[in-house]
């Protein structure tokens, strides 16, 4: 079984809490031996649903060109075992992506790379998403958060929405994020599959009624998520990377008894909301017995 790229369930990575740290900017995009997988399912869902999985506001179309041309010079530079430019055009695999495309620009970058891509634009009301191109969102709808707030965006959060002190804190640290220096953080969840594409429809927490909990039948979907200011637009660019697990995974890392003690200790602290919230209010206690059997060995 292949280890897991990612465990912010080690306690690396605290959920709902902020947790950004400096992200170097080499570091900024992972692409993978998997990233033809991740492609296909993005050319079919542009392809059967753009208007779920793309938007844009009038007069964000530079601000977009912007990420494109940040994005495939940032590729070439720093990937250049995987990724080549001739004129106008990006090589990589079996794919040729022409950066003149006649689409929009944050779709022809978001064709290079397996991260979904998000633009931040901060007006008199705040900070609002105003382009996006999301086909791996995790239990949410990238149309019902077109144009909205932070705080909207995050209001379904417990202790994240509109005057809460995280909400404050958020606002803060996009207002000082410096052009030079990037930020990442991790997200994580539970799911039932490894489907990259799980919208709201598919159910917060993603644990169908009948879907037995455990380490052999359950995936860990993990979001590496980074922030970066446009230099010439000021917009945040926000990045996506979706890993999807096996939780079995767990058994087989280096130190599995630490990692499996910690990840139960992280279940058990979940309030009622937020348990309810990640969909594990009523099936935790079963995978935490697991998890304190591997930590026991």
């Amino acid at each position: 079984m292949k280890q897991p790229v990612h465990t912010p369930y080690d306690g690396s990575a605290r959920l709902f809490t902020i947790g950004l740290g400096p992200l170097d900017p080499v570091r900024w995009i992972e692409p993978d031996g998997e990233i033809e997988r991740y492609l296909r399912e993005k050319d079919r869902l542009i392809a059967d649903h753009r208007d779920a999985v793309f938007v844009e506001e009038s007069g964000t179309r530079e601000a977009q060109r912007e990420v494109l041309d940040l994005l495939a010079a940032h590729l070439v530079e720093h990937h250049e075992n995987r990724y080549s430019r001739t004129g106008s055009a990006i090589a990589f695999g079996n794919r040729t992506v022409a950066l003149e495309a006649d689409d929009a620009p944050l779709v022809t970058a978001g064709a290079l790379v397996q991260e979904d891509l998000v633009l931040m634009r901060r007006d008199d009301s705040g900070w609002r998403l105003v382009a996006g191109y999301v086909a791996f969102p995790s239990s949410w709808t990238l149309t019902e958060k077109f144009g909205r707030r932070m705080e909207d965006i995050h209001a379904p959060v417990p202790d994240f929405g509109e005057g809460t002190r995280n909400a404050l804190l958020i606002n803060r640290m996009f207002d000082n994020l410096k052009v030079e220096q990037p930020v990442f953080r991790f997200n994580w969840s539970i799911n039932p599959d490894a489907d990259l594409h799980y919208p709201a429809s598919k159910a917060h927490g993603a644990l169908p009624e009948g879907h037995v909990l455990s380490l052999d039948t359950t995936f860990a979907r993990v979001e590496r998520q980074t922030l970066r200011k446009l230099p010439v637009s000021g917009d945040i660019l926000f990045t996506i990377r979706i890993y999807t697990d096996p939780l079995a995974a767990v058994r087989t890392l280096p130190d599995a008894a630490k990692v499996a003690a910690v990840f139960a200790e992280q279940l058990e602290a979940l309030t009622l909301p937020q348990a309810a919230y990640k969909g594990l209010a009523e099936k935790r206690a079963a995978l935490v017995a697991e998890l304190r059997a591997v930590a026991a060995g």
